[in-house]
């Protein structure tokens, strides 16, 4: 199957990003962490290891990187409008990210059903080496 691409962005559209993969939506990994950011957020994070994503700051003054827990992470949110739209991590040797689906422009209507997950057993070995294995590569970004 080709790579579907799939477009998203905060409420205010200051910041986007684009993901493209080859998994259908129904079969998509769509994860529901359970730490307090997330709940608070009602975030619903997906990736594919396979796949590209690219995040872009239309108005860079907009973007705030916030770190918590154990900071291994940069999640995107917008100043202006406060949306959630995924994190990224750069371990040094590579750039990864996950999109929150809830910031999708047309969330697909067969998307794949949320699963609860808790993360709170990983030390920060365990946390970097998941997410290199299974989030999305980024492309060229300005975020």
């Amino acid at each position: 199957m080709r790579d579907a691409v799939y477009d998203g962005a905060c409420h205010c559209k200051a910041l986007a990003f684009r993901y493209s993969t080859a998994i259908s939506p129904s079969g998509w990994s769509v994860r529901a962490c359970q730490c307090r950011f997330c709940r608070m957020h009602d975030a619903h994070s997906t990736s594919d290891a396979n796949g590209t994503l690219q995040f872009t700051a239309h108005q860079p003054a907009a973007l705030q990187r916030y770190r918590f827990a154990l900071k291994t992470a940069d999640f995107l949110l917008c100043r202006q409008c406060g949306v959630y739209i995924g994190a990224v991590i750069d371990d040094g040797e590579g750039r990864f990210g996950i999109i929150n689906t809830h910031a999708l422009k047309n969330t697909p209507t067969d998307i794949a059903q949320v699963r609860p997950i808790s993360y709170d057993d990983e030390n920060v070995r365990a946390r970097i080496s998941r997410r290199q294995r299974k989030w999305t590569p980024l492309t060229v970004t300005s975020c």
